[in-house]
């Protein structure tokens, strides 16, 4: 359904043949912008899946020091962000100016949420020495790894040679994953929460209503994506050991 009426008092901007063309033309360009941030986001998918296979004792001790139940924690707020940021669509589009302010300031609320969780989460692992790089600290994790590694090829018939000391080189490595992919996840959170403020702003001073709603459609098409990479990120992180 389109987001402005044929025949309604919104005026297109000149270079638009139509209102119609203004949002469809806004809309494409929302999703052309989407595209550009699942490629970047698919590239370090892509990245992690490759050296999990490569060094995966360091894949798999680096999961079980993360905390299962934060996670579920911060999926369960970013679903139900989603769920108030289309309500503030809907109200929008139903010209419910105050139903609308409100689902957008609770969405707001949910994206601190999961910053405030994952806060916790990152100062827990920087006093663990569990960092990416020269910065990583942590000789208990390393022993784990080589552990699990002797373990692994014990229980396995194949008579190949472990390296100690590739795995103890790249024993950092999984965090250094953790890191970027979480914390630019949790960059786009934020940028999507001014978005989300901006929107709730302009709300409250009536800018939108049944005949334009398309910048607060816009930025909930942002913020879902921003919700469906971390479905990606919390099993593959958290659960994938």
């Amino acid at each position: 359904m389109s987001t402005v009426k044929t025949e309604s008092h919104f005026h297109h901007a000149h270079h638009f043949d139509s209102a119609e063309h203004q949002y469809s033309s806004a809309k494409q360009g929302v999703w052309l912008f989407m595209v550009t941030e699942i490629l970047m986001f698919g590239g370090l998918f892509v990245a992690y899946l490759i050296y999990k296979s490569l060094y995966a004792p360091v894949f798999h001790v680096g999961s079980s020091y993360l905390d299962v139940k934060m996670g579920t924690i911060n999926t369960f707020i970013l679903i139900t962000s989603s769920f108030t940021m289309a309500l503030g669509i809907y109200f929008n589009q139903k010209n419910d100016k105050k139903k609308a302010v409100i689902s957008l300031a609770l969405t707001i609320l949910c994206a601190f949420g999961f910053m405030f969780v994952k806060y916790f989460e990152y100062s827990h692992k920087i006093h663990l020495g569990l960092v990416p790089g020269k910065y990583f600290d942590n000789p208990e994790f390393v022993q784990k790894v080589v552990d699990f590694a002797t373990n692994m090829q014990a229980a396995s018939s194949a008579n190949q040679e472990i390296d100690i000391a590739g795995l103890k080189k790249f024993a950092p490595l999984y965090f250094g994953f953790y890191f970027v992919m979480t914390g630019l996840h949790g960059f786009h959170v934020l940028i999507g929460a001014c978005l989300i403020f901006w929107m709730m702003l302009r709300t409250a001073k009536g800018d939108f209503s049944s005949e334009y709603y398309t910048p607060v459609e816009g930025v909930g098409l942002f913020w879902h994506i921003v919700d469906l990479i971390w479905i990606y990120l919390f099993p593959l992180l958290y659960l994938v050991g």
